[in-house]
């Protein structure tokens, strides 16, 4: 049997993004969009002084399944590392593209399983990961 693709605790982490505002004086921003579907998230950071998420800020306007992919990504973003973040947002394009056959090492992710087969619904799903790695990149470079 497949699981459905929009199931409660995809509904759930949907309805509860954290960090939904913008920052004040962000080091870096980032907007993604998805050509497929219009999909938006939009991701501010602050590194501190190690080069780890200090504070994280997001506009998130997207499907279901981009709400809850920036959901899990928001949720245990503070704290990471540049190379964490990279790490994460590869191995969710490796697994979402069939190149792995384990879900990346992030909380949570392992419930976007029944989207694997539905392509179309992938950029969606990577887009605050993409965000926030290329933010933090960003951001990077202001604090050198």
């Amino acid at each position: 049997m497949n699981a459905p693709l929009y199931n409660t605790q995809i509904l759930r982490l949907a309805a509860s993004i954290p960090f939904q505002a913008r920052l004040a004086d962000p080091m870096a921003s980032v907007e993604k969009r998805s050509p497929v579907c219009g999909s938006r998230v939009t991701v501010d950071v602050d590194l501190d002084a190690d080069g780890r998420v200090a504070a994280i800020g997001m506009v998130v306007h997207a499907c279901a399944l981009g709400q809850a992919s920036a959901s899990l990504m928001g949720a245990h973003a503070v704290g990471r590392t540049l190379e964490e973040l990279e790490t994460a947002r590869d191995a969710l394009t490796a697994w979402l593209a069939g190149e792995r056959g384990a879900p990346p090492e992030w909380p949570g992710l392992e419930i976007f399983t029944p989207a694997l087969p539905h392509s179309a619904r992938h950029p969606s799903i990577r887009l605050g990961f993409e965000a926030v790695a290329e933010a933090a990149r960003l951001a990077a470079k202001v604090r050198v």
